[in-house]
């Protein structure tokens, strides 16, 4: 049995899991990628997966993740399918399990891995969490996110609504995630179920901007406040990109290098303080 996640706080929730049940023991591979943002035209191709690896360079640049791309944290993805469905190949009653929650990164992630398992059919279970209740550590119940919010116990009940993925949704998810790769957009947002619609790579811009006060502010605490008060959010490496970017139309005081988080300060100029007053 091989379970399959997307990300890496999901394995370990997952792991803790089995403790509880011995039957569902096995390997758990973490897609690393988020797949929700960046470039998946020709995806499947060279071209395609050099292009996505030379964009992560850029986005991550004299960042708090800068190297990440060449490490191997975010670009392996293509190396860790292989292995897996050689696995697959050569081990015929070995079966897999997709684990997947309601948001933007397991759901772009999990159209990206369907389409490497159609030879499969039949083998493949997915287990997804939408809109599903589960109970907390306080006995309340809830709707999580993320599947590292659930529970050992409740991953032992969640097992139970697995199911196969179907023959149809093999072609249909396939047709849906060719026409996303075909839109050239960079920032796709799950509108419910498994429904993705795609943006700009700018989507974010002006709610990250309206964050920015007429206080210094670290960068760091610009993005907190983003991903805390934000409906839609992403990663703080993709959001510190978009940070530099609105900084370089020289709009507002920057004090210290565009470096990390941690690194520089952002204020409004004092133009904007005095626009501010009157609007």
């Amino acid at each position: 049995m091989i379970h399959i996640v997307f990300q890496e706080a999901d394995k370990g929730a997952l792991r803790n899991s089995f403790v509880l049940d011995e039957s569902m023991n096995g390997e758990i591979i973490v897609i690393q990628d988020d797949y929700a943002v960046g470039p998946i035209k020709d995806i499947y191709f060279e071209t395609g997966r050099e292009e996505r690896k030379q964009w992560w360079r850029e986005v991550l640049a004299e960042g708090d993740y800068e190297g990440f791309a060449d490490k191997g944290e975010i670009n392996n993805d293509h190396q860790t399918i292989s292995l897996l469905l050689e696995k697959l190949r050569s081990e015929q009653n070995e079966v897999l399990w997709i684990w997947a929650a309601q948001n933007k990164h397991d759901v772009s992630g999990y159209y990206w891995l369907i389409s490497h398992l159609q030879e499969f059919a039949g083998r493949v279970n997915i287990l997804y969490l939408n809109n599903l209740p589960f109970i907390n550590e306080k006995g309340n119940l809830f709707y999580p996110v993320n599947l590292f919010q659930i529970s050992p116990r409740e991953f032992v009940k969640a097992r139970k609504l697995s199911r196969q993925v179907t023959l149809s949704e093999f072609e249909i998810d396939l047709d849906e995630w060719t026409r996303l790769c075909n839109e050239q957009k960079g920032v796709r947002l799950l509108e419910g179920g498994k429904k993705l619609v795609q943006a700009d790579y700018d989507f974010y811009d002006r709610n990250l901007e309206s964050f920015i006060t007429s206080e210094w502010q670290k960068a760091g605490r610009i993005i907190h406040h983003f991903l805390s008060k934000s409906k839609h959010t992403t990663g703080d490496a993709f959001l510190l990109w978009r940070l530099k970017c609105l900084l370089g139309r020289n709009d507002y005081d920057v004090n210290g290098q565009l470096k990390g988080m941690k690194d520089f300060e952002i204020k409004m100029k004092s133009t904007q303080q005095v626009e501010q007053l009157y609007h």
